[in-house]
């Protein structure tokens, strides 16, 4: 079986140019339907140690146009996985076991938006918060043993806390 390598690896400051070149694939294939196409997740946090997986948000008006180009996403190598766990998010994949892109998409005014930019720019903003969640996450993929399940409950507790941080933050800026 071909597990997935959970592996937290320094900043590479190529994340950049990476999300750069996908977000113009992402608008050729998807045109008007995406209203936002944004950076997210660890590697849009300059200096912060992450998995190599570039992770996307699309803001779209309505779910049904992004899911009349499902074949679109496909064309370029995604894989459409629906919900995939996340009410209201539609969530596609590139790369197979070692991915190299996640779509995470959301109809305007839903919370996950919010979620994903507040935790993204407090990182940005809190790099001495950045840190931690960088040894957090070292710390989780040591102790993980691959399971991205054990990966993602080892980082939860930091995650909940501080997105609640993030979130007040954000909105009182």
């Amino acid at each position: 079986m071909n597990q997935r390598k959970i592996e937290v690896v320094r900043y590479d400051p190529a994340w950049v140019a990476t999300f750069k070149l996908e977000q113009s694939l992402l608008k050729q294939v998807l045109g008007n339907v995406a209203m936002e196409i944004e950076h997210i997740g660890s590697t849009a946090v300059p200096g912060l140690a992450a998995k190599p997986v570039i992770d996307i948000l699309i803001e779209v008006s309505d779910f049904s146009e992004l899911e009349s180009k499902a074949h679109a996403m496909e064309s370029i190598g995604y894989l459409v996985m629906g919900e995939n766990g996340i009410a209201g998010r539609r969530y596609f994949q590139k790369g197979g076991h070692q991915r190299s892109h996640h779509v995470h998409a959301f109809e305007a005014g839903d919370t996950h938006l919010l979620r994903h930019r507040a935790y993204r720019d407090y990182l940005i903003a809190y790099p001495d918060v950045a840190t931690e969640y960088s040894e957090t996450k070292r710390l989780a993929a040591a102790a993980c043993g691959n399971d991205i399940n054990q990966y993602m409950s080892l980082k939860d507790s930091f995650i909940k806390k501080h997105e609640a941080l993030a979130i007040e933050w954000y909105m009182n800026q």
